[in-house]
């Protein structure tokens, strides 16, 4: 039985780690570096770094504080935001980053998942999927969640595991910062449509939230909200999920 994997997440904006709900209402939650640290030694088993407004302001991702980060965590490390190029992957791979995630580049051009697993090997490209329940169903959404695409959202993940990435971040938007719980529904269908890992991303709010997400097929919960603010740590999260019969990391 392969290992549950507990990821933090480190929203960046200004160099600034931030929260927000449903991707808006951001609130500033501290230096990224010292949260990686932190993290580190809580025990996580990977962090991610996304730098959120990087695709809509057109901007590079901040390499600086990525060499910074990688510098200081044992961890692995998965950066996004603004990764629009082979270029963009290898300087991130070269700055200390293990994986890099790939959102509206890839929707934009999908041959870049190609390109980039050839290049680089298929475990360090993660695509990112910010997603949203609409009339039509689940939709694949780009640039911060600013704009809706043509792509259903079932079979935009069958297409990235086709192309050759290594593991999907699934992330509800109407899920995110709510708190609430992850979006069960959507992380269910993908998860049973393709076979590589999933990353559940939005609505951690509890460890038990990340129980419930295991349940229905997630390989790794991501969080921000309940570890930035001190709610709940690394620790605490792994030891009530192994006391609940998850197995995870300790």
């Amino acid at each position: 039985m392969l290992t549950k994997r507990i990821i933090p997440c480190l929203d960046v904006k200004d160099g600034q780690v931030v929260k927000g709900i449903n991707f808006v209402n951001l609130q500033y939650a501290g230096d990224p570096v010292e949260q990686a640290i932190i993290y580190d030694k809580q025990g996580a088993d990977e962090l991610v770094f996304l730098d959120i407004t990087a695709s809509y302001e057109k901007r590079k991702t901040i390499i600086g504080v990525v060499e910074k980060t990688a510098e200081n965590i044992f961890m692995p490390l998965a950066v996004g935001g603004g990764i629009k190029s082979i270029g963009d992957v290898r300087d991130l791979l070269k700055a200390g980053a293990d994986k890099v995630s790939i959102n509206s580049a890839a929707v934009n051009d999908p041959s870049l998942i190609n390109k980039t697993a050839e290049i680089f090997g298929s475990q360090c490209i993660v695509v990112a999927m910010d997603v949203k329940k609409t009339k039509d169903g689940f939709k694949v959404f780009i640039k911060g969640g600013r704009e809706e695409t043509r792509f259903e959202a079932v079979e935009w993940a069958k297409e990235i595991e086709k192309r050759g990435a290594g593991e999907i971040l699934l992330t509800s938007m109407d899920a995110d910062g709510t708190k609430n719980g992850y979006d069960l529904e959507i992380t269910q269908l993908i998860s049973e449509s393709v076979n590589i890992p999933i990353i559940a991303s939005g609505g951690a709010g509890a460890p038990k939230h990340m129980k419930d997400v295991f349940a229905v097929g997630a390989d790794a919960a991501l969080a921000a909200s309940i570890f930035h603010f001190g709610e709940y740590t690394i620790e605490e999260t792994k030891k009530y999920l192994k006391k609940e019969g998850v197995n995870v990391r300790i």
